[in-house]
């Protein structure tokens, strides 16, 4: 039992010394990964800022003045063109030259002095149904606000229903707090399988996997010493990315952080598993990263991380418990919005379980089948 961990720990420092040594290897570890971060986390928003909006008025009453001047105060709006018919409103939304357009009727500020119903006409391009709700959603906020106000300083009853709205775990709807929290997700199986998938085949590419051979080592030590780098690695990896999603995108962390650990362990080994497997198919370190590649995108696109997996098909929706990405997410974001602990996030880390212990077996299994 000595004998074979210190066999292992030779190893791990092997290979942590092969990586180290290699300028290129050094930059794909810590390089990308932050780049992604800084580039999602930015740039891959769900809120809207500067919606252009085109306003036709056929009225020039207090009322529609006051409504125009609430949202074009608003962050999200921003009105470009002030339409002077009917005609110049299509080609504005057919050429993408605005996403809203609003219409006032000749009688607007007249039927508001009078306490009756003024309609307002909304024309939204569809194109993108998520932006066009999004941007629904800020506009039907103005209005409500500006009802509100006219019903208090004008008089007149209220609404029979009163609309009452609440947010839970994201008080403030920022979309980057559902965002960056899968990101980490995301970068964390990106390198640890392409440092685990470029291990067996940077041996037989570079003609030291027959010096491997030779060694007292067993298959399973080899495995072993090959998984440990890449989820040391993974670890660091992770820290850095939640230390920077907490202080720099100033997500909260409300749950427990032993219980974010476990979920990150167990996700690492699972995804190690995957790149071993990967790594004793391949040949060349080129048919190493293409077949991470080939895992990554689908892993990806079926963990929940961009589309609702309870949207999918119901045989896709099958397919997505192979996915140790979708269990992750679902840790992450408990832990990081929904205060989650070991106790709810339970069934989220047994999957991950059996998926590493099938896949290291598999790995296990494909590297002795390569071996003679």
């Amino acid at each position: 039992m000595r004998e074979t961990a210190a066999n292992i720990l030779a190893l791990a420092i092997k290979e942590f010394l092969a990586l180290l040594r290699d300028r290129r290897s050094r930059i794909i570890i810590v390089v990308p990964p932050l780049i992604q971060l800084f580039i999602f986390g930015f740039a891959a928003s769900y809120d809207l800022n500067d919606v252009p909006v085109a306003v036709y008025s056929e009225d020039n009453g207090g009322a529609s003045r006051e409504l125009l001047a609430r949202i074009e105060g608003s962050p999200h709006f921003s009105i470009l063109h002030m339409a002077g018919s009917d005609a110049e409103l299509a080609p504005l939304i057919n050429n993408r030259q605005v996403l809203v357009v609003l219409r006032f009727g000749q009688h607007f500020s007249a039927n508001m002095e009078r306490g009756k119903p003024a309609p307002l006409q909304l024309l939204v391009d569809g194109r993108n149904s998520n932006t066009a709700m999004v941007a629904l959603n800020y506009l039907r906020s103005v209005v409500l606000d500006f009802n509100r106000d006219w019903q208090r300083t004008h008089g007149g009853s209220g609404p029979a229903v009163n609309l009452q709205m609440r947010a839970w775990y994201n008080e403030n709807l920022q979309s980057r707090w559902f965002i960056v929290p899968g990101i980490v997700g995301s970068l964390m199986l990106v390198v640890t399988l392409l440092v685990t998938a470029l291990s067996v085949a940077r041996e037989r590419e570079q003609g030291t996997f027959d010096q491997l051979l030779v060694t007292p080592l067993r298959p399973f030590e080899i495995l072993v010493g090959k998984a440990i780098p890449g989820i040391l690695i993974g670890l660091v990896e992770a820290t850095l990315i939640i230390a920077l999603m907490v202080w720099l995108f100033d997500v909260p962390v409300r749950g427990s952080v032993p219980a974010l650990y476990v979920g990150i362990l167990l996700f690492l080994i699972a995804a190690t598993g995957v790149g071993l497997m990967i790594s004793s198919i391949a040949v060349t370190q080129q048919q190493a990263i293409l077949g991470a590649f080939l895992f990554i995108v689908p892993a990806v696109i079926l963990s929940g991380f961009t589309t609702p997996i309870a949207n999918m098909p119901e045989m896709v929706q099958w397919l997505t418990l192979l996915d140790p990405l979708r269990y992750f997410l679902v840790i992450v974001r408990g832990v990081t919005l929904e205060g989650d602990g070991f106790t709810l996030l339970f069934h989220q880390f047994w999957p991950m379980v059996i998926i590493g212990a099938v896949t290291l077996v598999m790995a296990g299994w494909l590297f002795r089948h390569r071996m003679y």
